[in-house]
């Protein structure tokens, strides 16, 4: 054993005294180097995100000879080639497959003919709403023509099949052939239940549809209120009246009707049925609420313009610079469509639907951002996909798309920030973040609005389900955390409240109006200072070394969990 002894005695304690400075001094500046090297990427990036592109790809983007950017016109196939050409001159690559930047997707639209009068019927009785000033009408599939006889009219509350909340609206009814009548949004009288006044996506219309076209339904009608919609009957009527898009070949069950009432005409349909719409609301607020027959029909003929067209999502690639990390993939993302030319023009004259706001600004913001990286050295760890979306104002259509059909593993999506709207009205204290609770992305959000001296707060209009109607919610179904702000409302220099009466007045009077329109009275300091939040959040999230996760318990983690040992699989 002596050889072990000399070993033993050749001053092992001196070498490592001297050697643990000289270790840990190395570790110091690796980790200063480290910080450095971030914090001068977070202050070039964010240099790089300046007002004039925001402002120069809006202008562009919401100008008249856009048309509006509609599901299939000429406008959006220009705001397509324009995306893709700013992907390619910032050196991204091609990331729709076959080296292709467009992910084209079939869509199939109705413009539905509606009579002048709709007419409801109790005996000898009739009520008559006027179409478009009280009763929109839409055929409710792909078709010429839909027809309804003398069909029996049935109000089911909020119209929620809702297992885990131990709610089912219908009962045992047979609601075969019947015309539906439901208010819009979910329960908000006990807090604990469907999260109080925090909507969710039973209180969406589209779900309220769906649910009753599984049920046998001939139709359905919500019954509008600005409470309940967050938003005017003047949005209804735009929104309605023009070409509904769905997919092509979209499977499931369908309605022949799918209806909106003002809540004063529909009110005088219940009347004359001998039921007042307040009792039978304060009825559907229980769980032993079961669906009551108003013994009332309803009779009519409607005819479809249908139109088979394309469209298409426009991706582009940063890959990352992590041999590893770089397989998963941050996705920035934004709709690039709007409403497009309406039928009728305004009091001043004006049928295009320019969608400056919403969302000629997301996607400005996102071709910035998309700048701002092309230049980063070195890229993120993980790459990063942009994905300008088409036809969200028809129900998320291309981002449901591009779920169903991803370019990439869902699980080896890292996260999705989405961006629907951008401030205009300046700078704000707070920043607003909509779902804020559902994932451990909120940290990282609020550490960089710390770094801005701002304040993270929740949905401030958390009765208008924003969370499930911006395409962030296409991904979230496929088990992807993402962050989706909307504008603060405490805005620098401004009196307590005077942000909310901005946004509050927008959505009254430009809120998918011809309205909205591009201004150079518009205040981009805030959306600048949002899209610099948004460029440090993601940078952080593509140079982290652990996915992000669901808040446990959160609706969208059993989703997550199936998409990461899916992606973990050999192909």
């Amino acid at each position: 054993m002596p050889g072990i002894k000399r070993s033993m005695e050749t001053k092992p304690h001196k070498r490592t005294c001297s050697a643990v400075p000289q270790h840990l001094a190395l570790l110091s500046f690796c980790f200063f180097a480290i910080a450095s090297q971030a914090s001068a990427q977070m202050e070039r990036g964010s240099s790089l995100i300046d007002e004039d592109s925001i402002r120069g790809h809006v202008r562009f983007l919401a100008d008249d000879l856009l048309e509006g950017r509609g599901p299939g016109s000429r406008g959006d196939e220009l705001t397509q080639l324009y995306i893709a050409t700013q992907f390619e001159t910032l050196g991204l690559q091609p990331a729709a497959g076959n080296d292709k930047w467009l992910q084209p997707f079939p869509l199939v639209g109705v413009r539905t003919i509606a009579p002048p009068n709709v007419v409801f019927k109790k005996g000898g009785k009739t009520v008559s709403l006027k179409s478009v000033e009280d009763f929109m009408s839409t055929i409710g599939r792909p078709a010429e023509k839909a027809r309804l006889e003398d069909a029996e009219l049935v109000f089911v509350g909020y119209g929620i099949d809702a297992p885990e909340y131990n709610w089912n609206d219908y009962k045992d009814v047979d609601l075969t052939g019947k015309v539906l009548v439901m208010m819009n949004n979910d329960p908000a009288s006990d807090p604990d239940l469907f999260e109080g006044r925090r909507r969710l996506y039973y209180g969406r219309w589209d779900y309220k549809y769906e649910i009753a076209a599984q049920k046998g339904a001939a139709g359905a009608i919500i019954i509008h209120t600005t409470p309940s919609a967050g938003y005017p009957w003047q949005v209804i009527q735009t929104s309605w009246s023009g070409e509904e898009f769905e997919l092509l070949g979209n499977p499931g069950k369908r309605l022949e009707l799918k209806g909106w009432g003002t809540e004063k005409g529909l009110r005088d349909v219940f009347k004359m049925s001998g039921f007042d719409l307040d009792d039978l609301r304060t009825q559907a607020e229980s769980r032993d609420f079961r669906p009551v027959s108003l013994g009332t029909t309803l009779s009519i003929e409607l005819e479809g313009i249908v139109r088979k067209q394309n469209t298409a999502n426009v991706l582009g690639m940063l890959p990352g610079s992590d041999p590893i990390l770089s397989d998963e993939v941050l996705i920035y993302m934004a709709h690039h469509d709007h409403l497009g030319m309406g039928a009728e023009r305004d009091l001043r004259g004006d049928n295009i639907y320019n969608g400056a706001v919403d969302n000629a600004t997301g996607v400005a913001s996102l071709l910035t951002m998309a700048k701002a990286y092309s230049e980063m050295e070195p890229p993120p760890k993980r790459s990063i996909l942009f994905a300008a979306v088409g036809a969200e104002e028809q129900g998320l259509l291309g981002s449901r798309f591009f779920a169903e059909n991803p370019t990439l593993k869902p699980g080896k999506m890292a996260a999705v920030i989405n961006m629907d709207g951008t401030n205009i009205i300046g700078r704000t204290h707070d920043v607003n973040v909509i779902g804020y609770g559902k994932s451990n992305l909120d940290s990282i959000v609020v550490a960089v609005a710390k770094s801005q001296k701002r304040i993270v707060t929740p949905d401030h209009f958390p009765d208008r389900g924003y969370y499930y109607r911006s395409d962030q919610f296409s991904l979230a179904k496929i088990g992807v955390p993402g962050v989706y702000l909307h504008s603060g409302i405490e805005v620098v220099g401004k009196p307590a409240g005077w942000g909310k009466q901005q946004l509050d007045e927008w959505v009254e009077k430009t809120y998918h109006q011809p309205s909205d329109e591009y201004s150079e009275d518009w205040n981009l300091s805030g959306a600048l200072e949002d899209t610099r939040l948004l460029y440090e959040v993601g940078r952080r999230i593509a140079n982290q070394a652990t996915l992000p996760a669901w808040t446990p318990g959160d609706e969208f983690e059993a989703a997550r969990k199936a998409a990461i040992i899916s992606a973990s699989k050999p192909n």
